[in-house]
């Protein structure tokens, strides 16, 4: 299924670049549009987990750098039967945590220093269980593709934006170019925000669930879930946009009231609720 989402998500880039480049060029602006779609689906592929990693300066640590995360990690990854994966440290002192590569082989893990420093060893083996779940389900390289197709909408709005202060309104086409160019304004963000909310509430219940299985400690997680909510209710991690929110174990932005209207992850209380459940039932 997520191999189907990530084929539909790169089909939906080429034809984005098409529909704008036919609107702003002709034929001329397809084709360029259609070479630049090629480069960009290969590399949303190939090098978009390093594109987000380096966004947010996360730094690859090795297991004398940072003894307890590598050997969590580590112990979740045999729990999990997957490749260990790279670790990563980004330096903020906002709690949180990603998972991001093209495959289970080819992953990686980032928590933040903030994270390290409020969660005890079993709830940070909840919030590392759960990154490595979405390792495990394949949501990495969707979640990582559909970042890079948001920026991709974003770009082509502000491109719609400047298309419309500067394209001339000599003629009916130019006139038709405008509306297009409107519409493209208006619906691009909806549509980004749409796509964030289709590829990632759904396979955040999945991963909770996943994290809990893997660390045997549901309520740990739980526990973990309403620390980094309270901790990003006081400030956004730094340098996160709305484009990668989505691939965060809590929406990095819910600090911003408005950004509450729009998350990509289901609420923090539903989440808790259910792991608190799956703990009723293990009892």
């Amino acid at each position: 299924m997520n191999t189907l989402k990530t084929v539909f998500l790169m089909t939906l880039m080429m034809v984005l670049f098409l529909l704008v480049g036919g609107l702003i060029g002709g034929r001329g602006g397809m084709t360029i549009a259609f070479l630049f779609a090629i480069v960009m689906n290969f590399g949303s592929y190939w090098f978009s987990d390093k594109i987000v990693l380096s966004m947010y300066r996360a730094r690859q640590v090795t297991r004398e750098e940072a003894p307890d995360l590598f050997s969590v990690v580590e112990r979740l990854s045999q729990s999990a039967s997957i490749p260990m994966p790279k670790v990563y440290i980004i330096d903020d002192q906002t709690p949180n945590a990603f998972a991001t590569g093209r495959s289970p082989e080819h992953a990686a893990v980032a928590a933040t220093t903030g994270i390290l420093n409020i969660l005890n060893q079993d709830e940070l083996a909840g919030v590392l269980g759960h990154e490595l779940a979405h390792v495990k389900h394949r949501d990495i390289l969707t979640g990582t593709i559909a970042a890079t197709l948001v920026g991709t909408i974003t770009f082509i709005a502000q491109m719609a934006g400047w298309a419309m202060m500067f394209g001339g309104r000599s003629n009916n086409r130019d006139d038709d170019g405008g509306i297009a160019s409107l519409f493209l304004l208006i619906l691009a963000p909806i549509a980004a925000t749409l796509l964030q909310l289709a590829v990632s509430r759904s396979r955040e219940y999945a991963a909770d669930a996943g994290g809990a299985q893997y660390s045997h400690n549901p309520l740990a997680l739980a526990s973990a879930l309403g620390k980094i909510s309270a901790g990003n209710q006081l400030k956004p991690v730094n340098n996160a946009g709305p484009a990668t929110a989505h691939m965060f174990i809590v929406n990095p932005l819910s600090g911003k009231s408005l950004m509450k209207l729009f998350s990509t992850h289901p609420p923090i209380e539903e989440r808790i609720k259910r792991l608190q459940a799956m703990a009723a039932d293990r009892a």
